[in-house]
């Protein structure tokens, strides 16, 4: 869908038009009150359930959870996945052509402004207009997903039945920048990258891509399961005593990830969606005081869930959020999901978390039905 009114962006700068690529799943009902607004995490997409015709039938990132029968039930829901804004999935981004004629057709690179969690909920708010959704039913999201989920709560609570927010904080750890930092560090300082322009240049920075995404994957791992899966494993029967060659099963498996990763992921899109997590902190503009940001969401309804193992998003910083929204004497239920996957836990099909997801789904169905 296609903007052409100006998107003013929380740094100041403004899109003057811009594209945002969406999927739908299931039937909007008369009432125009099922809607469910599902909002995608780092290198995730619009493409949320169902698997795409093609040569690599592409299948939604979170297909063990949406669709006919699954727990959010496309057979009562109307289901909206919309790319982000400086995505590389076919909302503008770093990747589109800059509009202004002097670049002669040049892709955007590194002049795309940056993006915010905000300016994304905006953006999402637009395309309901148009698609004629006064009020969701529910707006879900895990991790970075999460953190607009709640966005939404605070910038459009009157258009918010329930949020539902996995695997997610009210802001990032110093630990989780530094994360973030090193991996832009491997980006912009790849040979390949040329200031961010480095379309124009006929490459692409895919080493640093690669170092970025293996540093992101160990984040989204548990210690327990990456033991499990790989322990020590060798990838051969003698030590090859190198420096520089594969000797673990977990070198392979990360080399293989990285390798993956950059063949599809934008570096600058990496480089903006980063940094708007690192952004992303509601309780700032109320001097750190996170109840007093959730003041603006009194009146809704929160489901809460965090992972024991997921030391990236700890269910300590999910405890926060649920302590603010009690200080507001907001409705919130809080699960803690003993799992062994870590980050990961949010994508998987655990049948103690898809059970509250269920549960919340069918409640949420039953009240539409009146």
């Amino acid at each position: 869908m296609r903007f052409d009114a100006p998107l003013q962006l929380k740094s100041g700068a403004t899109l003057a038009d811009y594209e945002l690529v969406y999927e739908t799943y299931g039937q909007l009902n008369a009432a125009r009150s099922n809607a469910v607004l599902v909002c995608h995490a780092l290198n995730a997409s619009h493409h949320v359930a169902g698997t795409h015709a093609g040569v690599d039938r592409s299948e939604g990132w979170w297909d063990n959870l949406i669709g006919p029968g699954k727990p959010l039930d496309t057979d009562h829901f109307f289901v909206i996945g919309v790319n982000n804004l400086g995505s590389c999935f076919g909302s503008t981004g770093p990747t589109h052509p800059h509009p202004d004629p002097a670049k002669g057709g040049q892709a955007w690179g590194a002049d795309f402004p940056v993006v915010t969690v905000e300016d994304w909920v905006d953006a999402q708010a637009r395309l309901l207009d148009t698609l004629g959704i006064t009020t969701l039913a529910a707006v879900l999201g895990g991790s970075l997903g999460g953190m607009q989920a709640l966005s939404w709560t605070l910038r459009h609570p009157a258009r918010v039945g329930e949020c539902i927010a996995v695997a997610t904080a009210p802001n990032l750890s110093a630990q989780n920048i530094a994360f973030n930092e090193v991996a832009r560090r491997a980006i912009i300082t790849d040979p390949d990258f040329h200031g961010g322009h480095y379309r124009a240049h006929g490459v692409l920075p895919k080493r640093g891509l690669r170092v970025a995404r293996m540093i992101g994957h160990i984040t989204y791992l548990s210690d327990d399961s990456m033991e499990e899966k790989f322990g020590r494993q060798m990838r051969a029967a003698e030590l090859g005593y190198s420096t520089q060659d594969i000797e673990f099963q977990i070198e392979s498996y990360l080399r293989y990830q990285g390798d993956k990763f950059s063949e599809y992921f934008d570096a600058n899109t990496y480089l903006l969606i980063t940094r708007a997590l690192d952004y992303f902190d509601p309780a700032l503009a109320f001097g750190g005081d996170l109840s007093a940001a959730f003041a603006a969401a009194r009146g809704k309804r929160f489901l809460v869930i965090s992972f024991t193992t997921d030391w990236r998003f700890a269910p300590a910083r999910s405890r926060e959020i649920v302590k603010a929204l009690v200080d507001n004497r907001i409705d919130v239920s809080y699960a803690e999901i003993a799992a062994p996957h870590g980050h990961d836990a949010f994508l998987l099909e655990d049948p103690r978390y898809h059970g509250v997801l269920r549960a919340t789904f069918e409640r949420i169905a039953a009240e539409l039905a009146g």
